[in-house]
């Protein structure tokens, strides 16, 4: 037995997105800090190019082992700088005594946590896309799925699945552009020293930041303190906590959708293998999308602390440091996760178009009565009268317990407007989803030119 206590460690994550956030890979983030560091010194002729290139080749964890920087750093009590000396020790020549020049801790920290930020939203923006080409394609498949639509958990007005999955289509293709426009914002950097003036860098300071960035290909706060700004994270925190509570919102309409008596979607099941229950052998449960609603609440869990980290005492101090060892990895992880097991939710989601069908038919012709108030009012009834003439003959329905056009069928002033047949015609669910059609045509146009390609 090893001694994990976060389920991140053995339960839940995905290989590619927690090797971004190992303390192995943290280290080696800093490193190329370092490295892109020396380079720009030696573009400004601060350091010569060979001890640039010195400092590059042991900015590695191929040279520089992660065993050493523990060593040093129960003596210094300071990982950046027990890692910097680890890298100073390794250096031939003169090189060591350029590594790290003129910079502070937080220039390297924060500067290789926006590198880390970066790779993980490629990793979400991905992640998203997968998500975004499954709904599409189920969209498109179930344009004209008859479906009942629900408001306060009780039967509305038909809508189409095809046009539910449009809905989440068009949310996700928000929080795709969010992404698009965050990048920036959450992936900066500096290089600025202590209290963010670039004193110790000299003249060049300016200089010095823009080639490091620009090396490493993100941007830089221009106006820093000791820390880049954490109203960075904290939109980027919010960000992700958006698209989770999407996320459980998706995964809590299949499992709405999935209750016994509704039965319209479920999630795939194995029946050769999967067991649903250790004691009620029939169990089939949407344990997947139960899962994506539980970690969404864990998540959103990480916003407070991020709020609070942005709060520091005048150019900074270190009560954020230790939030953000939990709050940033964990983050990215779940929200990597989560959209990993939506889009297996969907991907295998069985729609069961005949439950949906029968509930249209047990609602007894309710769900159609504004179709039916329309029609009324084209016949020249007042809006008013036309909804109070729907609205009676739905309470004698409910009372008597027969379809609602029945009930239409016996009152005189409906029969002087309408016929039978314009009554058949007008409480067909199938002549009264609207433009869902269409919605679900537009946000696949949508999907494919974002994604550059058809579905």
């Amino acid at each position: 037995m090893n001694d994990c206590i976060c389920p991140l460690d053995y339960r839940y994550g995905r290989k590619e997105m927690k090797s971004i956030f190992t303390e192995e890979s943290r280290i080696q983030y800093q490193m190329n800090v370092e490295a892109a560091l020396a380079r720009a010194h030696a573009s400004l002729g601060t350091i010569s190019t060979d001890d640039a290139d010195e400092i590059t080749r042991v900015a590695s964890l191929d040279v520089v082992q992660v065993s050493r920087i523990k060593e040093i750093e129960k003596e210094t009590n300071h990982d950046l700088m027990a890692m910097v000396k680890a890298m100073t020790e390794q250096c031939k020549g003169n090189a060591g005594k350029y590594v790290h020049l003129g910079a502070t801790s937080n220039d390297i920290v924060d500067t290789a946590t926006a590198l880390q930020i970066r790779d993980g939203l490629k990793i979400v923006q991905a992640d998203i896309d997968t998500l975004l080409y499954t709904f599409a394609t189920i969209s498109k498949r179930e344009r004209d799925t008859l479906e009942i639509g629900r408001t306060h958990a009780q039967f509305a007005i038909p809508i189409t699945f095809g046009f539910k999955i449009a809905g989440y289509i068009a949310e996700l293709l928000r929080h795709k552009e969010r992404l698009q426009q965050i990048m920036p914002r959450a992936c900066a950097g500096k290089m600025a020293g202590a209290v963010g003036t670039g004193a110790a860098l000299g003249k060049n300071f300016r200089k010095i930041q823009t080639e490091v960035m620009a090396d490493l290909e993100i941007t830089f706060e221009p106006a820093a303190t000791q820390v880049v700004g954490r109203d960075r994270y904290t939109e980027l925190i919010c960000l992700l906590a958006n698209i989770a509570t999407s996320l459980e919102r998706y995964g809590t309409e299949v499992r709405n959708l999935q209750r016994s008596e509704i039965a319209e979607a479920s999630e795939a099941f194995n029946a050769e293998k999967q067991v649903g229950s250790s004691t009620m052998a029939q169990k089939r449960n949407p344990i997947n999308s139960e899962n994506v609603c539980g970690l969404a609440r864990v998540l959103r869990g990480f916003v407070t602390p991020t709020f609070e980290n942005q709060v520091l005492w005048h150019e900074r101090d270190l009560s954020n440091s230790s939030a953000e060892r939990f709050t940033l990895p964990h983050v990215f992880v779940l929200i990597d996760e989560m959209l990993f097991k939506m889009n297996k939710v969907f991907t295998g989601l069985e729609i069961h178009s005949d439950k949906m069908l029968r509930n249209i038919e047990s609602a007894k012709g309710l769900i159609m009565a504004e179709p039916v108030m329309m029609k009324l009012t084209e016949k020249g009834l007042g809006r008013q009268d036309a909804h109070e003439i729907v609205r009676e003959a739905s309470m004698v329905a409910v009372e008597k317990d027969i379809n609602l056009r029945e009930a239409l069928l016996e009152r005189e002033d409906v029969k002087k407007v309408l016929t039978k047949e314009e009554i058949i015609i007008v409480m067909d669910p199938a002549n009264y989803v609207g433009a869902s059609g269409e919605i679900v045509d537009m946000m696949i146009a949508d999907v494919e030119q974002a994604l550059g390609k058809k579905v």
